[in-house]
């Protein structure tokens, strides 16, 4: 069964990176990195390292992502 989720784990990251860099409205791609963020933040649990997995959901999906959103809010959309 481990390895399984190993397997899964490590499919859905490199799908979040893949789409993080190809999507192209930036609110999306701060979401699917939040995802990402998270996902991480698994593969360290699942590597006996709970203090790095605590840091990654803390600062990584938590604290960049909503700094991110912050500044996506504070600009504006130029459609040519």
């Amino acid at each position: 069964m481990l390895p399984v989720l190993h397997f899964l784990l490590l499919t859905f990251l490199i799908v979040c990176a893949i789409a993080v860099s190809r999507i192209k409205d930036l609110l999306s791609a701060v979401i699917v990195f939040a995802a990402y963020s998270l996902l991480m933040a698994i593969v360290w649990q699942q590597l006996d390292a709970p203090d790095i997995a605590l840091t990654e959901a803390a600062m990584g999906a938590g604290v960049t992502t909503l700094l991110m959103m912050v500044v996506i809010s504070k600009t504006r959309r130029r459609e040519d």
